[in-house]
């Protein structure tokens, strides 16, 4: 049921929100320069890399780290209220109709994050669609806590249901959650 939630609703979404996506890559390319879709390596269930989109909130050239190792004055001012908002997800839209994703589950992590995938890996966690959103995000749990995480995308593995699926994503939609945070400082 869950896969055929994620069908339905991305590509519902994608035409809904597709005019939206599109108004929004053409501001991100005029606030900076740059492509307006930012497509970065994740990776997704049973360790499989893919290519997930997203509008680009940082400046071209920003190095690939997590969001936690970024310098904060790497994000554009387009993309801070993207970020703040969580439009910037909304080109998921199309990983989730491909079924790199789904709606709900473990944020996917970037190939380099080596103790983020052990830690998942030891739980069991990546046998998962990864998420556009999921329990650890609507409770402020960044990949900067690795083992945190892993734990909680443990309990989603082990508790997860269509209605639970349903809840995460109203609390993210009515703002639950802050998403991924950018280095504080200048590095």
């Amino acid at each position: 049921m869950k896969r055929v939630f994620d069908i339905v609703a991305s590509f519902l979404g994608l035409i809904v929100a597709g005019p939206v996506i599109v108004a929004l890559a053409l501001l991100v390319r005029r606030d900076s320069s740059g492509p307006g879709i930012f497509a970065q390596r994740r990776v997704g269930r049973r360790e499989r890399v893919f290519t997930c989109y997203k509008l680009r909130t940082m400046q071209t050239g920003t190095v690939s780290a997590a969001s936690h190792d970024t310098p904060a004055s790497a994000v554009t001012e387009l993309g801070t209220v993207l970020r703040r908002w969580k439009l910037d997800e909304l080109p998921q839209l199309w990983n989730v109709l491909k079924g790199d994703m789904s709606f709900v589950g473990p944020r996917p992590s970037l190939p380099i994050q080596d103790e983020v995938i052990g830690e998942r890996r030891k739980r069991g966690v990546l046998a998962l669609r990864p998420g556009i959103t999921g329990l650890a995000q609507v409770h402020d749990i960044d990949m900067s806590d690795p083992v945190r995480l892993a734990e909680t995308d443990a309990r989603y593995l082990e508790t997860r249901s269509f209605f639970g699926d349903l809840v995460l994503i109203l609390q993210t939609l009515t703002g639950k959650g802050k998403g991924d945070r950018v280095g504080s400082a200048e590095r």
